[in-house]
C-alpha cells in the first residue's frame, strides 16, 4: 500500500513540477542567462579595462626608450623621445595623453623649446578632462618656466588656486610667486611669501632652508 502512495506522492510532485516550469521556465532561465551575461560582462570589462591599461602604458613605455640607450654611454636622444610622445599623445586617451604631454613638454624644455614646452604645459592645463593634480602640475611647470620673462602679475594670478591649503604644489607655488613679486619690485610682498613658506612644516626642507635665507635677504631691502 505505501507503495502506491509514493507513487501517486511522486506523480503530484512530478505533475507540480512540470505545470511550474510551464508557467516560469521561461524566466528561470531568463534569469540564469542575465546572471551569466552580466558576471561575463563584468569579467570581460575588468579585462578590457587592464588590457586597455596596458596598452597605453606600454605605448609611453616605447616612447620613452629613447631616453634609456642600449648603450650605457650612449646620450639619450631626448629631441626622439620628445617627437614619440607628441605622436603617442595623438593615440592615448584621458589621463595617459596627459602624462604624454607632461613628459614631451619637460623633454622641449631641456631641449630649449621654452614656447613648446610651455603651449604643452598650457595645453594640460586648460583641459576639463584632465586630473586636477596634473593640471595644476602643468599650471605650475608653465609659470617657472616663464618666471624670468612674462608677466609676473599674470603670472602670480595663475598661481593664485595653487596657495591654497591641502594643494599638492603649495609649496613650489608659493617660492614661484614670491620670486615674480620680487621680479615685479614688490619685496615686502616676496619676504612674506618666503617668510610663509620658511614655517611651512609640510614644505620640503630644501625649499624651506632657501626661503629662511631669500625671506631675510628681502626683508632687509624692503
Amino acid at each position: 500500500m505505501s507503495d502506491i502512495f509514493r507513487e501517486v506522492d511522486e506523480d503530484l510532485r512530478r505533475d507540480q513540477i512540470m505545470k511550474f516550469w510551464k508557467r516560469y521556465g521561461s524566466l528561470v532561465i531568463g534569469a540564469a542567462v542575465l546572471v551569466v551575461a552580466a558576471t561575463a560582462g563584468n569579467v570581460g570589462w575588468k579585462h578590457w579595462r587592464t588590457t586597455h591599461m596596458e596598452e597605453r602604458t606600454a605605448v609611453l613605455s616605447e616612447a620613452l626608450s629613447n631616453l634609456r640607450p642600449a648603450d650605457e654611454n650612449a646620450r639619450p636622444d631626448t629631441k626622439a623621445a620628445a617627437d614619440a610622445l607628441a605622436a603617442a599623445g595623438a593615440k592615448l586617451d584621458e589621463g595617459h595623453a596627459d602624462i604624454a604631454r607632461l613628459y614631451e613638454a619637460g623633454l622641449r624644455a631641456r631641449e630649449g623649446e621654452r614656447d613648446k614646452a610651455v603651449a604643452l604645459y598650457d595645453q594640460v592645463a586648460g583641459t576639463a578632462g584632465s586630473n586636477a593634480m596634473l593640471r595644476d602640475l602643468a599650471t605650475l611647470m608653465s609659470v617657472q618656466l616663464q618666471l624670468d620673462t612674462g608677466d609676473a602679475a599674470a603670472l602670480r594670478t595663475r598661481l593664485t588656486p595653487l596657495l591654497k591649503t591641502g594643494n599638492a604644489w603649495k609649496a613650489s607655488a608659493t617660492e614661484a610667486s614670491a620670486l615674480l613679486a620680487a621680479r615685479a619690485g614688490d619685496h615686502a610682498a616676496a619676504a612674506a611669501l618666503f617668510k610663509e613658506l620658511s614655517e611651512d612644516s609640510t614644505a620640503p626642507q630644501a625649499l624651506r632652508a632657501r626661503a629662511t635665507e631669500l625671506a631675510a635677504l628681502y626683508a632687509a631691502t624692503k
